[in-house]
This record gives C-alpha cells, sequence and structure tokens, in this order.
C-alpha cells in the first residue's frame, strides 16, 4: 500500500495540441560556469509540444505531491509529460496504479520480479507480490518544474 508520504499523483491532464507556442532558440549555448559574450541572432523557433511530446494521442500530463522521487529530480508539485506508447523497461520511471491508487516510481525488473523503486532513501521500496495489483500506465518523459 502507497503511504501518504510518499509521491504521488494528485490530477492527470490530457494533451491538446491546440495552439503552437514557438519561442525563441538562441544559437549560442549559455555557460554554466564562467560567463561568455552572447550571440545577439536567433537559430529558429522552438515549439514545446514539438519538444517534450512525441506522440500527442498517447500523451498525458501528471501533478505530483511527496518528495520520494527528489533524487530523480521530481519535486513535490512538478509536472510530469507521461508518454502511454513507450515500453516500461526496467529502469525507466513510470507512472503505476498500485492498489488503486497512482503513484511515480522507478521500476526495476530482476529475475522476474518487479519493484516501484523510491528516489529517496527515506522511503521504502515497492516490491510487487502477486497479490498487489499494479497497472503501469505510462514512462515518463520530461519533468516540469519551475526554480
Amino acid at each position: 500500500m502507497i503511504t501518504s508520504a510518499q509521491t504521488h499523483v494528485t490530477a492527470v491532464y490530457a494533451f491538446s495540441p491546440g495552439g503552437e507556442l514557438r519561442c525563441p532558440l538562441f544559437v549560442c549555448r549559455v555557460a554554466a560556469g564562467f560567463p561568455s559574450p552572447a550571440d545577439d541572432y536567433i537559430e529558429g523557433r522552438l515549439d514545446l509540444n514539438q519538444l517534450m511530446v512525441a506522440n500527442p494521442a498517447a500523451t498525458f500530463f501528471v501533478r505530483v505531491a511527496g518528495d520520494s522521487m527528489i533524487g530523480a529530480g521530481i519535486h513535490h508539485n512538478d509536472i510530469l509529460v507521461v508518454d502511454r506508447s513507450l515500453e516500461p523497461v526496467s529502469g525507466k520511471v513510470v507512472i503505476a496504479v498500485v492498489d488503486g491508487e497512482l503513484t511515480v516510481k522507478r521500476l526495476l525488473k530482476k529475475e522476474g520480479r518487479c519493484r516501484l523503486v523510491a528516489e529517496n532513501p527515506d522511503y521504502p521500496d515497492l516490491v510487487l507480490a502477486e497479490e498487489s495489483s499494479c497497472e503501469i500506465w505510462g514512462v515518463v518523459v520530461h519533468v516540469v518544474h519551475s526554480l
């Protein structure tokens, strides 16, 4: 069973490919170390839909609550972009329904057994026993959060 302290899903949103949002994409890279002179021209326009949504019909968004996935860069109140068309292979972060509750965890498969692993040492893994009800809803492909 998932405890309220674990990271879980608080809302699910469908992808709506309405209008485009094309923002400037500058040719120069931003230095994360020492500052460098900026180029004054734009390479093109970047559509966030094209960048983050590979399969529109299979994509949805979820909002998370909790801190059990902070080691994977997933924080409380983040929005996750989830693709249902991707295979949930071992090592991927997934959205799963465990005993009727949505959760986000890293899927690990070993020797025919599955575990949903938290990315915070304060939380135990969810070992999926045969009597557990678990369905993988999709693979997390992007995390959106404010700084």
